[in-house]
């Protein structure tokens, strides 16, 4: 234990002698406290950490960066970070043997990634890595709402929290399953009741039954229910002074799919764990479920106030250009000259199908055609060809086809 301790920066040190290395991916750490100048545990300063997978990683000019996506070690930790890597970043086993960035990353294994406190605001937050510990095993996540529960299991409806798809699993509960409410508080499972939203890290062994089923230790649970809430799960598209615009899918009990919110001191906004947040981290681009009463305005699109918003941390992919004729594309498909360059190096191929939210800026519903310019945000996957092709989610029409001639 000695010589693997000379092997780590004095921070890292520290971050291990409070969280030991071998501890289980899903064990929960001692009660956090803060007296106004930092994290205090047993009277001495955390390191803060997420712990998770590697879901990113650039290598350029600007340096090395891994995204970790997963939940904050502790209570106040961050659930997804991207990190520098540098000279004097760490990564390690449980042993304190160094383990290769690449190796992690073909074999998906969970690390604790450990970084400095100087972190910027955006969303996923940034900051540099002290020490990545490396762990023997990989694992599911899934971010839904809990539909049924049953004495030693739930299921639950939702995205798979690496694949963005949408699942539907039966999680039992391991021996020591820890179950945290959005208060940091454990909580037994007794507590948890249909309707309420969790993130659970599970497997990563499932059966093949369907839905399938695997066990989990570690569950994040948000007791607060929405009762006969409406909304829209969709991304911001604009942030302009104290109201943004949604463009997504209703909501199961009500909704519409482009509304323009109003955000003010009444508005709770929150991440998916339940931690508040402010009207600063509501920016374009960010994937959201925005909660409102259905009192809105008559016009198109409608306008109304936001009671509640929750910040994913799942990425978007937008790519803006011209919609214009190739014979590479078949039906249900357009070509995009991405930036109008009409270079071809850049372009993509979109899927569009009944799936595909397709919202004019100036009516509703519109034909996709030649000549339109737009806004279109797509799946994370993409064919290798060129030019890639991949599925359109969200396609905005920014100028109306009668209004352009088609270069």
């Amino acid at each position: 234990m000695n010589k693997m301790y000379k092997m780590i920066a004095t921070t890292s040190i520290l971050a291990m002698t409070i969280i030991p290395l071998t501890a289980n991916a899903q064990q929960v750490p001692p009660p956090t406290i803060h007296n106004g100048q930092g994290l205090i545990q047993y009277q001495a300063k955390v390191v803060p950490a997420t712990m998770g997978l590697i879901t990113n990683f650039v290598n350029d000019k600007s340096g090395k960066f891994i995204t970790v996506l997963g939940r904050g070690l502790a209570v106040n930790d961050q659930s997804e970070m991207v990190l520098s890597i540098t000279k004097d970043t760490k990564i390690i086993d449980s042993k304190g043997n160094k383990v290769a960035l690449k190796t992690i990353m073909d074999e998906k294994r969970v690390v604790k990634a450990f970084y400095g406190g100087n972190i910027t605001r955006s969303l996923p937050a940034q900051g540099t890595a002290l020490t990545l510990v490396v762990q023997d095993y990989t694992f599911l996540g899934i971010n839904g709402v809990v539909s049924e529960v049953n004495e030693d299991s739930i299921v639950v409806n939702g995205t798979d929290l690496y694949s963005s798809n949408e699942e539907t699993v039966i999680l039992r509960f391991a021996n020591k399953a820890q179950i945290i409410d959005q208060n940091g508080k454990v909580i037994k499972a007794n507590k948890i009741e249909p309707g309420m939203s969790v993130k659970a890290f599970y497997g990563p062994a499932t059966t093949k039954s369907i839905p399938p089923q695997s066990t989990s230790n570690y569950i994040l649970v948000n007791t607060v229910i929405e009762e006969n809430a409406i909304g829209t799960d969709g991304i911001i598209t604009n942030v302009t002074d104290d109201r943004i615009t949604v463009i997504g899918n209703p909501m199961e009990k009500g909704g519409t799919d482009y509304v323009i919110l109003s955000v003010d001191e009444k508005t709770k906004i929150v991440d998916e764990d339940g931690k508040i947040l402010t009207k600063s981290d509501l920016k374009n681009d960010i994937r959201v479920d925005a909660y409102y009463d259905g009192v809105m305005t008559m016009i198109y699109p409608a306008q109304t106030h936001a009671d509640k918003i929750v910040v994913k941390a799942m990425e978007t992919n937008k790519v803006e250009g011209t919609i214009v004729a190739s014979s590479l594309t078949s039906e249900g498909q357009v070509y995009i000259d991405i930036n109008t360059d009409k270079s071809t190096s850049n372009d993509i191929i979109l899927n569009i199908s009944d799936k595909t939210k397709v919202i004019s800026m100036y009516n509703n519903g519109a034909d996709l055609k030649v000549g339109m310019k737009i806004t279109a945000y797509h799946e994370s996957a993409m064919t290798f060809s060129l030019p890639g092709i991949t599925n359109a989610e969200i396609v905005i029409v920014n100028s109306d086809f009668n209004t352009e001639n088609p270069q």
